[in-house]
């Protein structure tokens, strides 16, 4: 989705290509952690935020300069759990 009439919020996941600014020759996902109360251009933004990889894993933090009515909202991508958890060993409680 895209449009000027919705702004961004903390954890939305947007999709930045050169429509939200000419910095991004190459459009990265970025999962939002504020909307910056910095001085700007009347119609642009500053944005606090994670890129992600292509997996969801966050990459580098970053500080982005936009036009929010050139922002890609996409949908949180899935969570990769790569790690196995073993369940705990209980020991039997002895009654009386």
């Amino acid at each position: 989705m895209t449009g000027a009439a919705r702004k961004p919020q903390t954890g939305d996941v947007l999709y930045l290509t050169r429509a939200a600014s000419v910095q991004f020759l190459r459009p990265i996902t970025v999962r939002v952690i504020r909307v910056l109360d910095w001085p700007t251009y009347d119609g642009w933004l500053w944005l606090d935020g994670y890129e992600l990889a292509a997996s969801g894993d966050a990459v580098a933090r970053r500080s982005l300069f936009v036009m929010p009515a050139g922002l890609i909202w996409r949908d949180p991508p899935p969570v990769v759990r790569t790690t196995s958890r073993r369940p705990v060993a209980r020991t039997p409680v002895r009654v009386g």
